[in-house]
């Protein structure tokens, strides 16, 4: 037995491979009883077979449970009005979808009377620290189960060798080394390990699942309409939809126009480079139209501000720290910037690219008035003598005093 005093834990279980062999080596080292969670955050498989999977080992308590609109609606929406990118093009897919698997963790073992939660993540990887940030921001007593880090499952072969000694059904494609790991949700799909771990080999077509190859996408490009309010997108092409149901139409339009691939070498909070690749189609269209909407209508300073927080910010989704009070106060401040942002913005999808085709706002601050070309009775070209001088004035006497030396 790993530990004494565990009497109830509730796992984060897929129903795959390593979550069923966790399972039962929790019932085995700890003797005790295991509650599952098994969270449709748009993954795109089913996650019912996980309940028939679960009742076979014997659980009793099994929640399976559809989280798509809290998922979009409470995380990957608000993250979004700050803009967020990981070191400049990561839209952190995996990493927001952590918290909210970690949140329903906890308040199932709250729910059922458990003192420990587990999660299948390895002992080299973000994910472990994510969720357990997560655990221990909102409840610092629970207890922890790690198996990545306390067994000697060390290898494919051991892990199905088990499962096999223990009656654990094995995919057929789970025989072996598998080619590369797979994460997946609403936002996003990331694929990392194995035939991708040399950054110099380009990742091959098979490797992609939600999005066509730019070059064979449609010659002909598509023009969709997204409406904010207050920063958030509401409707496409004047239909309003939930927050799920929005994000899953983007993804069709992206990936069908190629959109939101990427191949990225990022830097881990635990120290190491790693190689992942990612498709964020939906994701990449929403961060592209979101921005084209703050440009119409966020005040200069308010958006050079959000442009200097962004980068914190994404590192604290990244790290795991969304419970976090700083990450909180970050938001506070970026949802109040946001309640002028709201209007139309016309995307252009077209072989791989989102580009911006037009945007209109009710409370827009560009003025054509001021801006243009042509004469105008608002603006006195003359006022701007006395602003360069002043903006000027720092350099010129700094400029005389090197140069009488």
């Amino acid at each position: 037995m790993a530990t004494s005093g565990i009497k109830k834990v509730v796992l984060a279980y897929s129903g795959g491979l390593d979550t069923s062999v966790i399972l039962k080596w929790l019932q085995q080292e700890y003797d005790c009883e295991v509650v599952t969670f098994t969270a449709d955050l748009g993954q795109g498989e089913e996650v019912e077979p996980a309940r028939a999977k679960a009742e076979m080992h014997g659980i009793k308590e099994i929640y399976v449970e559809d989280l798509r609109e809290e998922f979009v609606r409470d995380y990957v929406f608000p993250m979004f009005r700050a803009n967020a990118l990981y070191e400049g093009t990561y839209l952190l897919g995996t990493s927001i979808a952590r918290p909210l698997i970690a949140k329903r963790q906890i308040e199932i073992a709250h729910e059922t009377g458990a003192d420990a939660v587990s999660h299948g993540a390895t002992g080299k990887g973000n994910d472990q620290v994510r969720f357990e940030l997560g655990y221990y921001g909102l409840d610092p007593d629970i207890k922890v189960i790690a198996p990545w880090r306390e067994w000697d499952l060390n290898s494919r072969t051991k892990l199905i060798e088990f499962a096999e000694k223990h009656q654990i059904p094995v995919a057929k494609d789970k025989r072996g080394e598998a080619p590369f790991s797979v994460d997946a949700n609403l936002l996003h799909i990331s694929a990392e390990g194995k035939l991708l771990e040399d950054p110099w080999h380009e990742p091959e077509e098979f490797i992609f699942s939600r999005s066509v190859a730019p070059e064979v996408a449609p010659d002909k490009p598509t023009y969709i309409e997204i409406g904010f309010e207050r920063g958030d997108p509401v409707s496409i092409d004047g239909e309003n939809l939930s927050p799920a149901s929005l994000l899953t139409r983007l993804n069709e339009y992206g990936g069908a126009n190629g959109i939101g691939r990427l191949d990225l070498v990022e830097n881990r909070f635990v120290g190491m480079k790693s190689r992942g690749v990612y498709e964020t189609p939906g994701g990449t269209i929403l961060s592209v139209a979101h921005r084209a909407m703050e440009s119409l209508t966020l005040d200069r300073e308010a958006t050079h501000l959000k442009d200097e927080l962004m980068p914190r910010y994404a590192k604290l989704v990244y790290n795991g720290f969304w419970f976090a009070p700083e990450r909180e106060m970050l938001q506070a401040l970026i949802d109040t910037s946001q309640a002028q942002v709201s209007g139309v913005v016309r995307m252009k999808l077209y072989k791989g690219s989102a580009t911006v085709a037009g945007r209109k706002s009710d409370q827009s601050l560009y003025s054509l008035e001021h801006v243009t070309f042509e004469e105008d009775t608002v603006y006195d070209q003359r006022d701007a003598q006395g602003f360069i001088k002043l903006n000027a004035l720092r350099l010129r006497l700094s400029k005389a005093l090197r140069s009488s030396k």
